[in-house]
């Protein structure tokens, strides 16, 4: 049982140690946990709150590394299925002093691409108060994107809070269309949206955070909030009939790695929601993470414990004061 749970593909991250060089010529990798998905669950558990990992690993190594590195962070894998049928995805990323940098997926017919939808009927939702989607999931296969479904019935079933990431990976889609179409009517099953402004470009045609806010809390009743992220700036804030506000970010001295800040973001507002703190609260936490996040080189890496959260917050709102419009 756990206060919060997510579904996605965790993936064995190889990253470059070698700066500006590309996938091709560098030749020292460091192997992390990754996926945004898994992100989320492992700094969800840092800040002190139970999180459960649905998935499908194969039986491999870097499916053993996987579980392990979930377990070492504290997430629970009651969820999580084994085969021997298929492999365990993972990825190349290259390191970059300024910019965002280069990926590669070895991904295709992996084992969570082949997840079992059986498995989505032994949850135990007794407990759970918040349920993270994310948009990388149901790209991977029809098979995912069906189980991505039935799971989001058994949400709203047992009356659970959801989020939605739209996280776009267009090398994962067959087109752009597909894919602007397939995630804009999942975003309707969730209660909040966590859309970027870039996304919005491609999803809605528009990178302005109050027309991408508009645009899903029109198309769905059951979509209360939209909080578009909008980089270095901050974050959008929209709620149905209601008008809009900002949010300010964070400054930080250095970007080492801008991967894995808008999954920051996302744990940063649910765990402030499951303490009971009020939106404007949430989305500061949310902010503050992200700027943890973009200040190291691996995915989740740079996920504050509460302790480092309540000191960058002390610290950093003395110097920006409390106006946050």
């Amino acid at each position: 049982m756990s206060e919060f749970l997510t579904i996605g593909e965790p993936i064995a991250l190889f990253a470059s140690q070698d700066t500006d060089q590309s996938l091709k010529d560098a030749l020292n990798f460091r192997k992390y946990l990754a996926g945004a998905e898994v992100n989320v669950a492992v700094g969800v558990s840092r800040l002190g709150h139970s999180a459960q990992y649905i998935t499908r690993l194969g039986e491999d190594p870097f499916g053993d590394f996987i579980k392990d590195q979930l377990r070492e962070n504290h997430v629970q894998t009651d969820y999580i299925d084994s085969t021997p049928d298929y492999w365990t995805a993972f990825q190349l990323k290259n390191k970059v002093s300024t910019g965002d940098p280069d990926i590669f997926y070895f991904r295709r017919g992996s084992a969570a691409a082949h997840f079992d939808a059986k498995t989505l009927d032994r949850i135990d939702f007794s407990e759970v108060k918040f349920a993270h989607l994310s948009g990388i999931f149901p790209a991977i296969s029809e098979q995912a994107l069906a189980a991505f479904r039935h799971l989001i019935d058994l949400l709203h079933e047992h009356n659970i809070r959801t989020t939605f990431d739209p996280n776009l990976r267009p090398q994962l889609w067959s087109s752009p269309q597909k894919m602007a179409a397939t995630l804009n009517e999942l975003a309707k099953e969730a209660e909040i949206i966590l859309p970027g402004d870039n996304e919005g470009e491609l999803l809605v045609g528009s990178r302005d955070p109050e027309t991408i806010a508009d645009f899903y809390l029109n198309q769905s009743a059951r979509t209360q909030t939209v909080v578009v992220k909008v980089g270095p700036k901050g974050a959008y804030v929209k709620n149905k009939g209601e008008a809009g506000y900002w949010v300010k970010g964070f400054k930080v001295a250095q970007v080492v790695d801008t991967v894995g800040a808008g999954d920051g973001f996302a744990l940063g507002l649910i765990t402030a929601l499951m303490e009971g703190k009020s939106q404007r609260d949430a989305v500061i936490r949310a902010n503050a993470i992200g700027a943890f996040a973009v200040q190291a080189p691996g995915d989740n890496d740079g996920y504050p414990t509460p302790e480092q959260l309540q000191a960058f917050l002390d610290k950093n709102l003395a110097v920006m004061g409390d106006d946050f419009e």
